[in-house]
C-alpha cells in the first residue's frame, strides 16, 4: 500500500451526523486515485460521530476546544508522510476527479505552494445553487478584492504551511486568507478549472452579525499585507468590496431558500 500523501482535515463537533456521513464518503471516493490520511478533530463526548470516523478509517482527533484554527493546527500537527493539506467541513464534500487533479500539479512543480479549483455552492440536499471559479486572478485580487479561493478542496504542500507557523488562533473568521497571502511569498498559486469540493451553503447562518466580523476581520488582515503607505486609502476599496461580497452572499442565500 502506498504511503499517503494527502491529509484531509475535517473538523466537526458531531452534531450533523447525516452530513458527517456524506463528507467522511467523499473522502473514501478521493481514497480511491489519491493515497490519504483523514484526520476527523472531534470533542471527546461525541461518540456518534466518533463512530463514524473509526468506520471509514480516519485518524481521530480530540478537539482542543478553543476555536477552528487550532482545531485545523491540531490535525495538521498530525502529518506524518502525507505532503499535502486539504480541509473539507463536516457538511460539504470534496470531489475525487477534482482533488486529484489538484495533487497532479502539486506533484509536477516544486514551486507550487497551492492548487485551487471550482467549488460548487450546494444546498442542504445537493442542489448545485452556483459555482466559485475565479481562477488564476484570485491570487491577485486577496490583498484588494474578495477572498475567491475556496478553502474547501483546497490542496496547500504541508511544508510551506508549517513554514508560516499553520492557522492563526487569533482569527475567527478569516483565517484561510490569512494564510493565502502569507503562502503568496512562499511559492506560486496554481489554477484549474475542474471541481473539487462541494461547500453546503446554510442561508439562515448567515446573519448580519456574523458578515459584518468577518468582513472588519478580513480587511484588517489584508490591510496587514499592503505596502505601508497604501494602508491608509484601503478603506476607499475594503468597504465597497464588502458590500458586493454581502450582496452576493444575499442572492446566494435567495436562490438556495427558492431551491429548498
Amino acid at each position: 500500500m502506498a504511503e499517503p500523501k494527502l491529509l484531509v482535515v475535517l473538523p466537526t463537533l458531531g452534531t450533523r451526523l447525516d452530513l458527517l456521513a456524506e463528507a467522511l464518503d467523499s473522502c473514501v471516493d478521493v481514497a480511491q486515485s489519491v493515497p490519504l490520511t483523514v484526520a476527523v478533530i472531534v470533542p471527546k463526548d461525541a461518540s456518534k460521530a466518533r463512530q463514524l470516523a473509526k468506520n471509514a478509517g480516519a485518524r481521530i482527533i480530540d478537539d482542543p476546544g478553543t476555536g477552528m484554527a487550532v482545531a485545523v493546527n491540531a490535525g495538521l500537527a498530525s502529518a506524518t508522510s502525507e505532503r499535502y493539506y486539504v480541509w473539507v467541513g463536516d457538511d460539504d464534500r470534496l470531489v475525487a476527479r477534482g482533488i486529484a487533479a489538484l495533487v497532479d500539479e502539486l506533484e509536477k512543480d516544486d514551486h507550487a505552494v497551492l492548487a485551487h479549483g471550482q467549488c460548487h455552492y450546494i444546498t442542504h440536499s445537493g442542489s448545485v445553487i452556483g459555482t466559485s471559479g475565479a481562477g488564476a486572478w484570485a491570487r491577485f485580487l486577496l490583498p484588494w478584492g474578495p477572498n475567491l479561493i475556496p478553502h474547501p478542496g483546497t490542496i496547500v504542500r504541508i511544508s510551506a504551511l508549517r513554514s508560516i507557523g499553520f492557522f492563526d488562533p487569533a482569527l475567527n473568521y478569516a483565517l484561510d486568507l490569512d494564510v493565502f497571502l502569507k503562502l503568496r511569498g512562499r511559492g506560486t498559486f496554481v489554477s484549474r478549472p475542474v471541481v473539487s469540493a462541494q461547500f453546503r451553503w446554510h442561508p439562515e447562518s448567515l446573519t448580519v452579525a456574523g458578515r459584518h466580523a468577518s468582513s472588519v476581520e478580513a480587511m484588517a488582515i489584508k490591510r496587514s499585507h499592503l505596502p505601508t503607505w497604501v494602508r491608509p486609502l484601503s478603506p476607499l476599496w475594503h468597504w465597497p468590496v464588502a458590500w458586493a461580497s454581502m450582496i452576493a452572499s444575499e442572492m446566494v442565500s435567495a436562490r438556495a431558500r427558492h431551491l429548498a
